[in-house]
């Protein structure tokens, strides 16, 4: 199996031993879940971002906007407190 060596300071590898005694798991189960984490995390970001540039490339969905009526221009003086 492939493997990847990562060096880490001292207080590091203390800080990352102390938090798989208190998540009850091996260093090693630790380092790979967080990896594991952050590979799902960039994939649902970049998906997100994906859905969005769709989204917002819409020809359409300006359309429905202005048959809304919707203005998302600056907002008029208001007077009194703010919102």
């Amino acid at each position: 199996m492939p493997a990847l060596n990562v060096e880490f300071s001292e207080e590091e590898l203390d800080e990352l031993r102390e938090l798989a005694r208190e998540q009850g798991v091996t260093l090693k189960a630790l380092v790979r879940a967080s990896t594991a984490d952050q590979i799902a995390r960039h994939r649902a970001l970049k998906e997100g971002a994906e859905i969005f540039a769709r989204t917002f490339h819409d020809p359409a969905l300006a359309d429905a906007i202005r048959a809304a009526g919707l203005d998302d221009g600056p907002a008029g003086r208001t007077t009194g407190r703010a919102a």
